[in-house]
C-alpha cells in the first residue's frame, strides 16, 4: 500500500504530511505513559517484526500493491501511541533506504499505515474488550478483528485521498475496487498473523501485552489461610 511520489498532488500530500506530523507529535507525548524499562524493548521488537512483514507484498492492480500493515498488531502489543511511533520509524527507514514509498508521500504513508490502522485497530480492540467476556485469552481475538478491519479501512482512506488529489491516469472506480477488494483478503491474512502473534505473547508474557493490561490490573487476589485463590 506504500504510496509513491507523484501519485497524489502537492496539496493533498502536504495536507497528509501535516496530519502525520501532528499525529507523531501527540504520540511522542502519549508514548511516555506507555513505555518503561520493561516495555520499551517490546516496541523495538514490534517495529522489527512489522518491518519484516511489510516486505511481503501482493500486487492488487491499478498500479498499486498491498502488504501486511501491522497496525493492529502493534497497538495490541505496545499501545496506540507507541504503535504510531513504531510504524512511523518503519516507514521512514523504508522510504529513505529502500525506496519503498516516496519521500514526498511519507506523510501520506504515515497517515494511512501509521495512523488509520492504529486508530481502527485500537478502536476495535477497545469495543470488543467491553463486549466480550473479560478474559485475557480473548485479547488475541479482539486484535485479530482489529487487524481484519484496519487493512480495508486504510485502503478506503487511500481511495478517498486519490479521489481528492489523484494524479495517476487511473480510473477512480478501478482504484477503489482494487484497493478495498484486495485488501479485504489481505486483511484476513493480517488477522490470522495478528491473532497468532498476540496469542503467543499472551500465553507466555501477558504482562507485556498492552491490550491485556486492563484485565490483569482488574484481577484481585484473595488470600485465605495462606493460599492465593
Amino acid at each position: 500500500m506504500h504510496v509513491p511520489d507523484g501519485f497524489l498532488d502537492a496539496p493533498t500530500s502536504l495536507a497528509t504530511g501535516v496530519v502525520a506530523a501532528a499525529g507523531i507529535a501527540v504520540a511522542l507525548k502519549g508514548a511516555r505513559r506507555e513505555l518503561d524499562d520493561r516495555t520499551a524493548p517490546m516496541a523495538g521488537l514490534v517495529a522489527t517484526f512489522v518491518f519484516a512483514a511489510q516486505m511481503i507484498k501482493f500486487p492488487v492492480g491499478a498500479g498499486t500493491s498491498g502488504h501486511l500493515l501491522g497496525g493492529a498488531l502493534a497497538v495490541a502489543l505496545v499501545g496506540p501511541w507507541s504503535a504510531v511511533l513504531c510504524l512511523s520509524v518503519v516507514l521512514l527507514v523504508q522510504a529513505l533506504l529502500m525506496a519503498d514509498g516516496g519521500i514526498t508521500a511519507l506523510g501520506t504513508n504515515i497517515t494511512l499505515l501509521g495512523l488509520v490502522t492504529v486508530v481502527v485497530g485500537w478502536a476495535t480492540i477497545t469495543v470488543l474488550r467491553r463486549l466480550l467476556p473479560r478474559r485475557v485469552g480473548l485479547v488475541p481475538v479482539a486484535a485479530a478483528v482489529g487487524g481484519l478491519l484496519s487493512v480495508p479501512a486504510a485502503a478506503l482512506v487511500f481511495a478517498l485521498l486519490f479521489a481528492v488529489g489523484g494524479q495517476a491516469p487511473v480510473d477512480l472506480s478501478a482504484v477503489v475496487a482494487a484497493m478495498v477488494g484486495w485488501h479485504v483478503l489481505i486483511g484476513l491474512g493480517e488477522a490470522a498473523i495478528t491473532g497468532l502473534v498476540v496469542a503467543s505473547v499472551v500465553a507466555t508474557r501477558p504482562d507485556l501485552v498492552h491490550a491485556a493490561r486492563p484485565f490483569l490490573e482488574a484481577r484481585t487476589l484473595v488470600i485465605r489461610d495462606g493460599v492465593v485463590r
